[in-house]
């Protein structure tokens, strides 16, 4: 398996394929890297290296006690691209990784990236307060730990209906896709994936946002039900100072892996244009 070793001695596995201009993921909550499968296969046939990473406590990666915060989180990535020496990199975010992506540029800059593409991302901050009425209430979250603690295998199962808009109407549910978020999710360590949910919850990345000053595309399906497109694109596009939306009518917060065409092609048009 090919690995780093962070700066405070953390395992990171990662997968690196192809040759060409780097692409870079960051996956989503309980995810892994796998969850890039559509899009690792997409960019790595048309001529680009494509890296994805399990975030810390997920996936492959080591299953750490401490450490499982945003800062940290982009501070791993800063490590990965550093030790794979990669630059003129696309970063690409989903959910929460959308926010470490926000995050690592707002600590670390952004010397080494081209442009930078958050879908579905958790930015600028997901919580309802009397500033960001927007939001998901605080019960949400506190609900999402409790089934991550009681039975998180079945608590992920049911997750996956909305996560991928398998719930509403007319929808054609794909079963292996459920059981693959399944999987991912209870292949994370359970203390990472519980600490996890606060950090894509309650972290406010407006700052980081406003520090992204490379070409950004933000990408949002607008029937997303785990991060609501009010609460995010629609902040996030106002803060970010070269960014562009590209919304999509009945997208799920998972489209990337149910109808990853168009997402696909309109991200390649993006680090073509």
């Amino acid at each position: 398996m090919s690995t780093i070793t962070t700066q405070d001695g953390t395992t990171i596995f990662y997968k690196d394929w192809g040759a060409g201009q780097p692409i870079v993921f960051s996956h989503g909550w309980p995810l892994a890297g796998d969850a890039w499968d559509h899009q690792m296969m997409f960019f790595g046939t048309r001529g680009f290296r494509v890296i994805a990473h399990d975030r810390r406590g997920h996936g492959r990666s080591e299953q750490t006690w401490h450490g499982n915060n945003m800062d940290q989180y982009a501070d791993d990535l800063s490590d990965l691209l550093e030790q794979l020496d990669l630059d003129d990199v696309i970063l690409i975010g989903h959910s929460t990784g959308g926010g470490e992506v926000a995050r690592y540029i707002g600590r670390h800059g952004t010397a080494r990236v081209a442009k930078a593409v958050l879908l579905a991302a958790v930015p600028p901050i997901m919580v309802k307060s009397d500033h960001n009425p927007e939001g998901t209430p605080i019960e949400v979250f506190h609900n999402i730990r409790a089934g991550t603690l009681k039975d998180r295998a079945t608590f992920f199962k049911e997750l996956s209906m909305p996560f991928y808009g398998f719930n509403r109407e007319g929808a054609s549910i794909a079963e292996g896709l459920r059981d693959t978020f399944e999987l991912m999710g209870v292949q994370a360590g359970i203390k990472a994936a519980y600490d996890c949910i606060r950090e894509f919850s309650e972290t406010d990345f407006t700052e980081d946002l406003k520090k992204i000053d490379v070409p950004t595309l933000v990408a949002h399906g607008e029937d997303d039900q785990i991060v609501p497109i009010e609460a995010a694109a629609y902040k996030t596009i106002k803060l970010v100072p070269n960014g562009t939306l590209r919304t999509y009518p009945g997208g799920s917060h998972g489209m990337a892996q149910v109808t990853p065409d168009d997402f696909n092609q309109d991200v390649l048009d993006f680090i073509r244009g």
